[in-house]
């Protein structure tokens, strides 16, 4: 018997195809969709991406789920916790958006340390002197401090060494210094941490103090791990020199909108792994394991990430 997967966002095309050939595919992407199947289908898996939420009130409505899944890699919009109580695998894409979020980071640093979004906009305007006033700089040099060092964080070292910068890094389970001296010794710092309750907020008022007024802070993880408030003041005071995000406690913004407008500031809409090689790829690994487990056969082991509590 085919089994059935309830499909809560988009998918990459190629993925959907693989898919809709192993299963039946049904599509909850607005609440009447979502309804109709919950009352009319015997769900199996549930996939996601980045918006919408595998949680317990949609696990309670899927009494025979075995897989909940993102196509990605972080694991905040699926509770874990809820899924492998009730002994659903909970599958991800885990080092898929490495190489593309390492390379969306370091184009921000580069943004932010020669000042060129700044440049590329008074050129825009037809203000060709303001090259006399040009205050940008170089990585070449410069200490560059991450805050873990996963998958993504560590490629992020390996590029900031080829452009001649020196690295420190502290982590969770790694340190190379404590992170309250990483902060103090660099010029740049980019988040690399998942998003959890001892991580929110890892980033306020006292840690923004600690860094050098010319130092720039760099956010291509999790939203809420810097509290954007103190980030504003910090911004407003010049006691950090500019702030480059892909990501957003609120997306859209719109208490953080303050933060996205300021003149110091480079945000871009959590596209960072969005490219075509990455979408495609993340969607893909994703679907292939789903498929797998509702065959029975086995996905591959690092895909299940509460892999431990089917031992």
């Amino acid at each position: 018997m085919r089994k059935n997967v309830l499909l809560l966002e988009t998918i990459a095309e190629e993925a959907l195809v693989v898919l809709q050939e192993n299963v039946n595919v049904f599509t909850g992407y607005d609440e009447a969709e979502l309804k109709d199947a919950l009352n009319n289908v015997e769900i199996h898996a549930i996939m996601t991406r980045g918006k919408k939420h595998i949680d317990k009130a949609l696990m309670e409505a899927c009494p025979h789920l075995q897989v909940a899944a993102r196509c990605g890699v972080g694991l905040d919009n699926v509770d874990v916790a809820e899924a492998t109580a009730r002994k659903i695998r909970v599958v991800n894409a885990p080092g898929s958006n490495a190489a593309t979020i390492a390379e969306h980071t370091l184009a921000l640093m580069l943004m932010l340390m020669r000042d060129l979004y700044r440049s590329v906009s008074r050129v825009k305007q037809n203000d060709w002197n303001s090259r006399n006033q040009y205050t940008g700089d170089e990585l070449d040099g410069k200490t560059l401090g991450i805050l873990g060092m996963g998958n993504i964080g560590k490629r992020v070292a390996r590029l900031g060494e080829a452009f001649g910068m020196k690295v420190l890094y502290w982590s969770r389970s790694a340190q190379d210094l404590p992170m309250e001296e990483v902060l103090r010794q660099s010029d740049i710092v980019s988040l690399h941490l998942p998003l959890s309750d001892e991580t929110k907020y890892i980033i306020g008022a006292a840690q923004l103090e600690l860094m050098k007024p010319q130092a720039f802070l760099i956010n291509t993880a999790r939203g809420a791990l810097i509290d954007h408030a103190a980030l504003l003041d910090a911004l407003n005071a010049g006691s950090i020199a500019g702030f480059a995000a892909d990501v957003l406690p609120d997306e859209p913004p719109v208490q953080s909108m303050a933060v996205v407008e300021h003149p110091n500031a480079i945000v871009t809409p959590h596209s960072a792994s969005l490219t075509a090689s990455t979408y495609r790829q993340m969607c893909l690994l994703t679907v292939n394991n789903v498929v797998a487990i509702l065959a029975g056969r086995q996905p591959e082991l690092n895909s299940v990430y509460n892999r431990n509590s089917f031992v």
